[in-house]
């Protein structure tokens, strides 16, 4: 959708695509990460002045959290996906999978966003880095909940610690994530996902 900028206080009109501003924004965050990000590099990437990205999106924090959003629309659909599976087994092949083709995806920077800004630890981006464990939580709750399901059904043994379960699953996405991110092959990632359905309970 193509957006106009109102005019600016001298008078001028500035004209660009919040859509194409917004997602080259979301390249430079998911790159660099939220502190790694200088307002240099996200006008630069964006093609607009500093006045212009206060004027559309507010300071940097808002543009990150609009950027995220983006990201999670765009990038994370395959979590909803995931949830709607038939087994349990199911459901964690489609997160690892969607995981897999999000970190590991052509043009695209490596790793994933979320996880490169929780793990962000400089007084900058602690707020940041709280907004993003939180929205994280909500998701993980959610799976959870279908794990627990899966247990009623039979799916999953009557023994198995389904927030234990959730937490290991996160985990294996966050670790390919960071693998991604410093060079891990496709085909050493789709290792990792092979091994840990082996180990997974239940059918």
């Amino acid at each position: 959708m193509e957006m106009t900028a109102t005019a600016s206080t001298r008078g001028r009109p500035r004209e660009f695509c919040c859509d194409q501003a917004l997602a080259a924004a979301l390249r430079v965050f998911w790159s660099k990460g939220y502190e790694g990000a200088s307002m240099a590099d996200l006008t630069e990437a964006m093609g607009i002045t500093k006045p212009s990205l206060y004027a559309a999106f507010g300071n940097k924090e808002q543009l990150f959290v609009k950027a995220l959003d983006l990201y999670e629309r765009e990038k994370m659909e395959y979590v909803g996906e995931a949830l709607a599976e038939p087994t349990a087994r199911k459901v964690a092949e489609h997160m690892l999978r969607g995981a897999l083709d999000t970190q590991t995806g052509v043009n695209e920077p490596k790793g994933c966003l979320r996880v490169i800004s929780q793990v962000a630890c400089g007084a900058e981006a602690d707020s940041i880095r709280m907004y993003v464990v939180e929205r994280s939580a909500k998701a993980k709750q959610a799976l959870v909940e279908r794990m627990e399901r899966a247990k009623a059904e039979g799916d999953l043994p009557p023994e198995v610690d389904a927030e234990g379960l959730t937490s290991y699953l996160y985990a294996i996405v966050q670790g390919m994530a960071v693998q991604a991110g410093t060079g891990a092959t496709r085909a050493e990632l789709e290792r990792m996902i092979e091994t840990s359905l082996m180990v997974w309970p239940g059918r």
